[in-house]
């Protein structure tokens, strides 16, 4: 309820209107995005695709690219969920920097994770080759 409403309230009311802290400085109210069912059918749409997209990239050997090409549709897929299905878009862009520095650090604790499981690749492939025998 904005401080307007609570005034008219108490000028009807003639007593007092109670309004919580979130209430009295705008965050109670929400604003609704109203998305065009046009607009989410094109998304699903597009997400379909890529979808279709990763499963042939799986039919052909790109050798090590394969995972970079399932990897990079895979973001753009997300990307296009947490924008218009979670409605990132029309968010403030507070939130937005919140995402890209939870991605950020994602990003750092794989890498660090790669780097780790580099030094013991010589260990696994020996361990591999003799469960193989």
């Amino acid at each position: 309820m904005s401080r307007a409403q609570a005034k008219y309230r108490e000028l009807v009311a003639g007593a007092p209107v109670e309004t919580t802290v979130a209430e009295e400085h705008g965050h109670g109210e929400h604003e609704v995005h109203a998305v065009p069912v046009w607009l989410l059918a094109a998304v699903l749409a597009v997400l379909l695709v890529l979808t279709v997209i990763t499963v042939l990239v799986t039919l052909v050997d790109l050798g090590p690219l394969n995972i970079v090409v399932a990897l990079g549709i895979a973001v753009i897929k997300s990307a296009l969920v947490v924008l218009y299905f979670m409605h990132l878009r029309w968010d403030s862009p507070f939130n937005s920097i919140v995402l890209l520095c939870a991605l950020l650090f994602v990003a750092i604790f794989l890498a660090f994770a790669m780097i780790d499981t580099a030094e013991y690749r010589p260990l696994v492939d020996e361990a591999v080759k003799t469960i193989a025998k």
